[in-house]
């Protein structure tokens, strides 16, 4: 694939489409090169993480064993509740502060400021929890299958 086709197809492979497993988007097979823009980004509910969260994936099929990334908007003030994902999560703050850190009880003043260009790395099963400071924007890589499970069933927005 040459890059002036990689570059008309971005837009289209960064479309997000809703399925029962979530929100998704093409995933990259190494065919020429994936450029975007970020204005090209579609945002939608995140459902495992309610009102004032809103997610635009950039490829990969959240449920399946493969490589994912996507980037996740925070109203000001949103806070992220305790919970542990099933794999590695690799977080890079892009815009805004993200007051992040490991543990299983809720403790705002227990947390460490990320700021633009800042990045953690937990691995799975680590209890973390955190807020944003400002609109927030938070770039997320790793591997699926990809999920959320809140320590606290009553934080969980989908019950």
């Amino acid at each position: 694939m040459t890059m002036h086709k990689t570059l008309a197809t971005a837009p289209l492979i960064l479309a997000l489409s809703l399925t029962a497993a979530g929100l998704q988007a093409e995933p990259y097979r190494g065919d020429g090169h994936l450029i975007g823009s970020a204005d090209d980004l579609e945002w939608g509910p995140v459902g495992s993480m309610g009102e004032g969260a809103e997610i635009a994936i950039i490829e990969g099929v959240l449920s399946e064993e493969e490589p994912f990334t996507l980037r996740i908007r925070l109203e000001d003030g949103y806070e992220i509740k305790p919970h542990v994902h099933p794999a590695y999560e690799r977080v890079t703050v892009l815009d805004g502060t993200l007051h992040f850190a490991h543990g299983e009880d809720y403790d705002a003043d227990a947390t460490h400021t990320l700021a633009e260009g800042d990045f953690a790395i937990m691995s799975p099963g680590d209890p973390m929890f955190g807020y944003a400071e400002g609109e927030t924007v938070i770039q997320l890589h790793g591997t699926g299958p990809w999920g959320i499970e809140y320590l606290d069933p009553a934080d969980d927005p989908r019950n």
